[in-house]
């Protein structure tokens, strides 16, 4: 379902993240493609260097559908930027994304806290992390964080996942699922 970024499949992503319903949220929107491919080799750089972790979503037959990073990561904390096609809305894609990237995040790095930051306005992003049971609303618990993500104006909600509770939570997941 996650693979690490390469250039093959920049053209299949470009193309998906243009939508109009898309296009709006992702965190490197670009507006031609040759900027995409330019943004894509300087994330598996920055991968290379320690300061992101960036997967390609993968659906069943492994065409890919969108991506998910780890950015600014500092102090065993990091920022999550997760996009999906729109093609793919709604399909369960978004939650085992999420849960395989931060498995790995938590199991094979040494990654503490992942946030959130959702554009108040992103209703569709909303509802869909406050369906993860590892999830917490965060505006009041890292106020600091809260804050420096809302400079000048104040247009996004803090979330996060903490390892313990992810840990813990997809544990009560693998459970329910052998039952």
């Amino acid at each position: 379902m996650l693979k690490k970024r390469d250039l093959h499949e920049c053209r299949a992503l470009y193309n998906l993240m243009t939508d109009p319903a898309v296009f709006t949220y992702v965190r490197y929107s670009c507006p031609s493609y040759e900027e995409y491919l330019f943004i894509t080799k300087q994330l598996i750089v920055e991968e290379e260097q320690g300061t992101c972790i960036s997967r390609t979503i993968l659906n069943e037959m492994g065409q890919p559908i969108g991506t998910i990073d780890l950015y600014q990561i500092a102090h065993q904390t990091g920022f999550l930027a997760t996009w999906i096609g729109a093609p793919y809305f709604g399909k369960g894609y978004n939650a085992r994304a999420k849960e395989a990237f931060l498995a790995e995040l938590f199991l094979e790095h040494p990654i503490e806290t992942v946030y959130l930051k959702i554009r108040k306005q992103n209703i569709r992003s909303r509802k869909a992390v406050e369906k993860l049971p590892y999830v917490k609303f965060g505006n009041n618990i890292y106020e600091q964080v809260y804050q420096s993500v809302n400079q000048p104006q104040h247009c996004f909600d803090l979330y996060y996942v903490e390892r313990e509770s992810f840990l813990e939570s997809s544990e009560g997941l693998r459970h329910e699922m052998a039952t």
